[in-house]
């Protein structure tokens, strides 16, 4: 906000300079620091909660128990049953509770923003689903048994097949990852930048404005704060979308001659 006159946020918030590594491969803003940190954070939260568990959980073990029984028993299970459930368990809670506490940093004071915000990693957790539902299905029955399955329905007439396959096709292997990935970098991505212009907005009017625009920053205010508790929901949502999903591919994987 130069000279008295507000600025929207733009796209540049979310590529910020380099921070370390720069010019090379490896090159980590801080964003990238902010996903690093995040998965370590997460990874010892449930290292130390559970290294000697108890048979009565009390603490931050009985946390943890809590946040993976709600994973376990209304995702998984409640989508891949109690034995596929548990088998993938790992995969299903890894996706959840990155996508969480990636989501959370974007209401932290001085993170502010959401790595999920930008491409890259949704493209990497949805990857990762693709991979193992892909994985899964081909183990079953095998590559050329398992993509005719999921694309062939049976007892279509002839003639619909030619319309049906490539809409199975582009629906199972093309438009499942892009759609995991679009939603929930989309949200975030809007998310931030109405908390943005909400706050900067709060900002703009109280500090730099005049008279009786000062009374604007009060209406701003509340807004910001009202959506703050809207996006608390939506980071929790989204995890949840997107782990759920990916035990409903899952699922359909195992499952793909059943259609």
């Amino acid at each position: 906000m130069a000279a008295g006159e507000f600025h929207a946020p733009s796209l540049a918030d979310f590529f910020p300079p380099a921070v370390l590594f720069e010019g090379t491969p490896f090159e980590m803003d801080r964003l990238m620091l902010i996903r690093v940190a995040v998965a370590l954070i997460v990874a010892l939260f449930f290292f130390f909660a559970l290294r000697s568990p108890k048979i009565v959980p009390r603490g931050v073990q009985n946390v943890a128990e809590i946040m993976l029984d709600f994973v376990r028993i209304h995702i998984a299970e409640d989508i891949l049953g109690k034995e596929q459930g548990r088998r993938f368990l790992p995969v299903i809670v890894t996706i959840f509770f990155l996508v969480v506490g990636l989501n959370l940093t974007s209401v932290i004071p001085f993170l502010n923003i959401s790595s999920n915000a930008r491409i890259g990693m949704p493209i990497v957790l949805a990857a990762l689903a693709y991979i193992v539902f892909n994985y899964v299905g081909i183990k079953k029955y095998g590559f050329f048994r398992y993509v005719k399955s999921s694309i062939v329905i049976p007892n279509l007439p002839p003639a619909l097949h030619v319309l049906v396959i490539p809409i199975e096709f582009v629906s199972t292997f093309i438009l499942r990852p892009f759609t995991l990935t679009i939603r929930l970098m989309a949200n975030m991505l809007a998310g931030h930048i109405m908390l943005v212009l909400f706050f900067s907005a709060t900002q703009f009017f109280f500090f730099d404005s005049d008279g009786f625009m000062k009374v604007f920053g009060i209406g701003s205010l509340i807004g910001g704060i009202a959506f703050t508790f809207f996006e608390l929901l939506v980071i929790v949502l989204q995890a949840y979308i997107f782990a759920l999903l990916t035990a409903v591919y899952i699922d359909l994987a195992l499952h793909a001659e059943e259609h």
